[in-house]
Order: structure tokens, then sequence, then C-alpha cells
């Protein structure tokens, strides 16, 4: 197995769109875990926080945020297939609460890079 980069964000990506689909997505695997799932108008929100910060940082921010964001998207979304394949009746509990924590994890560093 190779590690590959994740491709780098398209031209034009909306930042406040990554993050509330990797909020999305968080739903989704708390959902799987058996928890409860996160409030959509606070996912809402922090993506709109998001959006804005992103807008008023440096360049050099914007692509950090970027490449970070598209790795999460990648790894996210592997998460939750390699889920729903090995749990074809339910998936693992401990599994997706694991990869809930780490996609939690990952929408706060993107959180705190953007609005320093």
């Amino acid at each position: 197995m190779t590690h590959q980069a994740p491709p780098p964000a398209a031209p034009g990506t909306d930042p406040g769109r990554q993050v509330a689909q990797l909020h999305e997505v968080l739903r989704l695997v708390e959902r799987l875990s058996g928890g409860g799932a996160e409030d959509r108008d606070r996912q809402l929100e922090a993506a709109a926080q998001v959006s804005a910060a992103y807008d008023r940082a440096l360049p050099i921010v914007q692509r950090r945020f970027d490449a970070l964001a598209g790795e999460a998207a990648v790894w996210a979304a592997a998460g939750v297939e390699a889920l729903l394949a090995a749990g074809r009746v339910a998936p693992a509990p401990a599994a997706a609460k694991r990869l809930a924590s780490q996609i939690e994890n990952a929408l706060g560093e993107l959180t705190d890079l953007i609005r320093q």
C-alpha cells in the first residue's frame, strides 16, 4: 500500500462547504456509532464562520486549509466505506466512535487554523 497525497482542492472550492460536508459525514458516523448526531444549525453556523475567516486569511493559510480539508475528506470517506464494508449488517460501534472522534479532531484543526 502506498501513500498518495490527496488531490489539491479545485480552484474556487468553498471552504464553508468543505466544513459542512465534513460535519455531514460526522453526523452519519455518529449515527452508525449509536450516538446522537450534531445539531444541524450549529453545523451551518460553523461552516459560515469558517468561510468568512477563510476570506480574511493569508493565501498561505488558505492553501494549508485546502490541503488539510482535502486530506480529511479523503480519509473520512475511506473510513465510512471501511465501516460499511466491514459491518454489512451493522458497523462496529467502537470503530464508528473512533472515526467520529478523528473527524471532530480534523474539524477542530481546520477551524483553529483558519481563525488564527
